[in-house]
């Protein structure tokens, strides 16, 4: 595939770089906005909570 691209002129693989950043700059600007848009409901958060680790932090004294 590396070789496919390198056979590419280099005005393509500068407009193939460009649309793969792009793309990449799209996608992190559209997630944010969904992620704003679309909240979990009570009940989502409950089941997702389930299965997130909880974290005891044990003292140990020092002998």
């Amino acid at each position: 595939m590396f070789k496919a691209y390198k056979n590419l002129s280099p005005k393509t693989r500068l407009g193939v770089g460009v649309a793969v950043l792009a793309w990449g700059a799209a996608g992190l600007y559209l997630s944010d906005q969904a992620e704003e848009k679309y909240q979990p409901t009570p009940e989502e958060k409950a089941v997702v909570d389930k299965y997130v680790p909880k974290v005891t932090v044990v003292d140990r004294s020092k002998e």
